[in-house]
């Protein structure tokens, strides 16, 4: 059985928190020169900062799901090996 794992690059790492910080400070910035009462505002920031947090919450449930299939996966694929193997030596 291989156990390949997929690395990132530390350019593409670099990358995608380069993307979230531009993204986040543009967004507050596009909120802070709204021309809105600060309460207006506030809410905004407010769901934004939700929005952001629901995406990582949910990121991180979905890749630990698949991460939990996987080793069920490989649980399976190893008691089939042993089955074969037990079955081949007979």
């Amino acid at each position: 059985m291989s156990q390949e794992t997929a690395q990132h690059t530390g350019a593409w790492v670099v990358f995608t928190q380069a993307s979230f910080v531009a993204s986040a400070a543009l967004v507050g910035f596009g909120i802070l020169f709204m021309p809105l009462d600060f309460w207006m505002k506030g809410y905004l920031a407010m769901g934004t900062v939700m929005l952001v947090q629901s995406c990582i919450t949910a990121t991180k449930t979905l890749r630990d799901v698949h991460e939990g299939r996987r080793m069920v996966n490989r649980l399976e694929d190893a008691r089939t090996e042993r089955l074969l193997m037990s079955v081949g030596k007979e």
